[in-house]
């Protein structure tokens, strides 16, 4: 169990992280057997850092600091500060993208949640991570379809199906290569910190 003062610390890395995370994009290099062929090459993965902050927080400071950290982030992005990926402001809510912004905060409290039933395992961070990101997805799209329905987006502009392949199956793949690199840094962190 984390202690309260570590959990208000982790919240507040986590809050930090996660700006960070939304402005910093996800590369991935080759296999080191393809440099002598190839050379080093880096490879967009499609999607932020953000999602691994969420996570990372999660499975270093535990559900409430991964929980609080996202409830500042989006606090802070609503009353204005310009945070989001596409901003900031509190007619953020019309993006398609806040659900999954608020599922930030569910998110971050299962992968926290589950990432300290058990000793520190490579196997079960992964699966803490995997829960966490599957939640942010559930939300989002649960959002998605809310807000079509009761038309608080632009329909015309982007019709619902086109709406979940951007913001879930397109960012998918790279999300999940970001989930393995989160799951071996916090066991490696982990590890070191002795908890």
């Amino acid at each position: 169990m984390v202690a309260v003062p570590i959990e208000l610390l982790w919240a507040f890395i986590g809050l930090i992280l996660t700006i960070i995370g939304t402005l910093v994009k996800a590369f991935m290099i080759n296999p080191p057997f393809h440099w002598s062929l190839q050379g080093l090459h880096a490879q967009y993965l499609g999607a932020s850092f953000q999602i691994g902050a969420v996570l990372l927080v999660g499975c270093m400071g535990g559900k409430n600091a991964g929980a609080l950290s996202q409830i500042a982030y989006v606090a802070l992005g609503l009353a204005g500060f310009q945070i989001f990926n596409e901003g900031g402001g509190i007619n953020y809510f019309r993006e398609p993208s806040f659900g999954y912004l608020l599922g930030f905060v569910p998110g971050a409290w299962i992968c926290g949640s589950m990432a300290f039933k058990a000793p520190p395992k490579l196997e079960t961070l992964s699966f803490s991570c995997l829960c966490g990101l599957l939640t942010i997805h559930i939300a989002g799209l649960v959002y998605l379809i809310l807000a079509y329905t009761f038309r608080w987006v632009d329909a015309t502009a982007v019709p619902l199906f086109k709406a979940i392949s951007i913001y879930s199956f397109y960012l998918l793949p790279g999300q999940l290569a970001i989930v393995c690199a989160v799951a071996v840094l916090a066991f490696t962190l982990r590890r070191l910190m002795f908890y």
